[in-house]
């Protein structure tokens, strides 16, 4: 696992010394993601410059150090990832009379994109990666990013000058280039707690979107090509084509095999490695298949929390202890959080609020203490249904349905008439018990609910944080992302596929992944991710919706194979999450940092939110009158992000 990092000057009007300069400072931005090696290259008279910092995982001899040149001298190759069928191509080129110099699957992509056109080498690599590969020959720069969105990769084109690394802080580093903020990624933001791809918080600087690559020639004015190489759409697609029968029993079989080769290719290192471990579905079935395959017990690792609605430790314990892991385990207090909280905007680079951020860099740092790699459980939600929101809008669908339209548009309109003052009396004055239930919160939602035309607007509006964050952001302008492009689920079912679409597409790579990816790199840990091998997803698709979503619950093949390994009474419980006790902590140990950020004079100088809309959320988050843990989480997350960087 790397940080990668570069320029493509197309006037070619640096020096060879300035351009290596220029890109040493913009690599020693990732040392964090490199710890173990550290290499810049440089071809002036191409105008590129290209840069790796290396965590040495496979092959730690000097055969593995980047930039790498290919045998023939005609390709350069920066590469952040790990390819973990790389073997199965070197017999091929071996007969086409490449000898190798190690061991490590990045000389196996640069010698295969030596060897074959890049449309040939793709659809072979089964792993998570970025890579740059520069054409000394061509002088094309091309850059590559894996099916799923596993590994990150930004670009930016801004004259004659192309930009492109791991990491935002990569593209900053260079002083040639002021960076501006997008005011619209802001209003996207605030609806969804990341800035959905392509978009950055950035002008000009874009996201290169998964299971894509981009190709850049050096002349002037030449503008970047991007192609889609796999594309999930038509994956869904074709699964519905190729879909199994109900109730298959080898269905079973096939995926615990498929899942058992996926972790089992993911255990390859030559340093320690080890599994979080969290007692839920997914985490728990990538320890037991680990455990399955090795000879001595797995390192887990699991976080903690004092409050128990939070806390999966106890769940985590037992697993580990049926399946006779080594497991570690650390609770989280409030000065924890604290503590790492002010670190978030330099690793998140851009504003990101997931609050589970914080317990995923606490576990990474943890774990990073014992081993170098750890496998992760994520994905299994988005592949197997396993969402509580799913079910909410199958649901919502059923009732919505009962309900004639023009009877829907009028109660919305009502509910949106109603002031925060008038909406509070109403709450005030319903039976104790329903008070608990029928929050502000809930008012909006449904509210926002009933005024959605459409299964894909409803959707959107179950996903929002901020059902209209225009009102919120000034502007009134929102950068779209793939959730909001035209017909993007046709042709699925719209109460289950439809969405686990829209999440694998979005949610996924913006959200989780970007969250694992950072956190871990951040101490220098790889994170891998054997639920999303893209044969998995390729067989989630082929799957009907009865073999992932029985009696109100989702993952039901997932369960069935992970009951193989671990008993039910151990597995058979409410979905938690990754959560933290924001809601307190807002109140308590974080009030007074949260306080400094969102005081009335430092909201009006940065000019970018509704400065009464924001103290009043606070107001009354403080006061108990209403509940708003995660919007004020990503108000803050702004306002901590704009003070570290703007």
């Amino acid at each position: 696992m790397c940080g990668i990092t570069g320029l493509l000057d197309q006037a070619a009007s640096s020096s060879s010394e300035r351009m290596r300069a220029t890109v040493s400072k913009m690599t020693e931005s990732l040392s964090h993601r490199g710890p173990d090696d550290r290499g810049v290259w440089e071809d002036s008279a191409g105008g590129v410059a290209l840069g790796q910092r290396r965590l040495s995982i496979v092959d730690l001899s000097l055969a593995g150090h980047q930039p790498m040149v290919s045998a023939n001298g005609r390709f350069v190759i920066v590469y952040n990832g790990e390819v973990y069928n790389h073997n199965d191509s070197r017999p091929e080129l071996n007969e086409l009379g490449v000898s190798f110099r190690g061991t490590s699957d990045t000389e196996v992509i640069l010698e295969a994109c030596a060897a074959w056109p890049l449309e040939k080498v793709l659809p072979r690599l089964n792993g998570m990666f970025a890579f740059a590969l520069w054409d000394r020959r061509d002088r094309i720069l091309t850059l590559v990013r894996d099916r799923l969105g596993i590994k990150p990769l930004y670009w930016g084109h801004f004259g004659s000058l192309f930009l492109f690394g791991s990491e935002l802080k990569a593209l900053r580093a260079n002083t040639d280039w002021a960076p501006q903020i997008r005011a619209d990624s802001i209003t996207a933001y605030m609806r969804h707690t990341y800035i959905p791809g392509p978009h950055t918080i950035y002008e000009g600087v874009n996201k290169l979107e998964p299971g894509m690559f981009l190709t850049i020639k050096a002349q002037t004015g030449a503008r970047p090509h991007l192609e889609r190489y796999w594309d999930l759409r038509q994956v869904a697609q074709q699964g519905k084509l190729d879909r199994a029968k109900p109730d298959d029993p080898l269905l079973i079989d096939e995926l615990d095999s498929l899942l058992k080769d996926a972790v089992g290719r993911r255990m390859v290192a030559d340093v320690p490695l080890g599994a979080f471990l969290s007692g839920g579905i997914d985490s728990s079935t990538v320890a037991a298949l680990m455990q399955a395959q090795s000879s001595r017990a797995i390192k887990t690792y699991c976080i903690g929390f004092e409050q128990d609605r939070f806390d999966e430790a106890p769940h985590a314990k037992a697993v580990a202890q049926h399946l006779g892991t080594d497991h570690t385990e650390l609770y989280v207090s409030p000065k924890d959080a604290l503590d790492v909280i002010p670190e978030l905007p330099h690793w998140y680079d851009e504003p990101f609020a997931d609050s589970s951020q914080i317990p995923t860099l606490l576990v990474s740092r943890l774990t990073r203490k014992h081993v170098t790699v750890a496998l992760s459980g994520d994905g299994g939600d988005e592949l197997f249904a396993g969402y509580p929101r799913y079910f909410w809008n199958m649901r919502l669908q059923r009732s919505l349905s009962r309900i004639p339209g023009p009877v829907r548009s009028l109660t919305g309109l009502g509910l949106r008439t109603l002031s925060p003052q008038m909406r509070d009396w109403l709450i005030r004055r319903l039976p104790k018990g329903l008070r608990r239930t029928v929050t502000g919160a809930r008012i909006e939602k449904l509210r926002d609910v009933l005024s959605a035309t459409g299964d894909e607007a409803l959707y959107r509006q179950i996903l929002s944080l901020w059902p209209n964050p225009s009102a919120l952001v000034l502007g009134n302008r929102e950068a779209f992302g793939r959730l909001w492009e035209p017909n993007l689920t046709e042709g699925l079912d719209s109460s289950v596929e439809a969405p686990q679409l829209v999440d694998t597409l979005t949610y996924l790579p913006d959200d989780i992944l970007t969250k694992v990816d950072r956190a871990s790199m951040a101490v220098g840990l790889e994170a891998r991710v054997p639920l999303i091998d893209y044969r998995v997803v390729e067989f989630s698709w082929r799957l009907p919706t009865s073999m992932k979503v029985r009696d109100g619950r989702g993952k039901w093949i997932l369960r069935q194979v992970l009951s193989r390994y671990v008993p039910d009474h151990l597995i058979n419980r409410p979905k938690m999450g990754f959560g933290v006790p924001m809601a307190e902590w807002l109140r308590g140990p974080l009030r007074e940092w949260a306080e400094d950020l969102l005081t009335e004079s430092s909201l009006r100088e940065q000019g970018l939110l509704d400065v009464k809309l924001v103290r009043r959320t606070w107001q009354e988050h403080l006061s108990g009158h209403h509940e708003w843990p995660d919007r004020l989480w990503a108000i803050l997350m702004l306002q901590a992000w704009l003070r570290a960087w703007a």
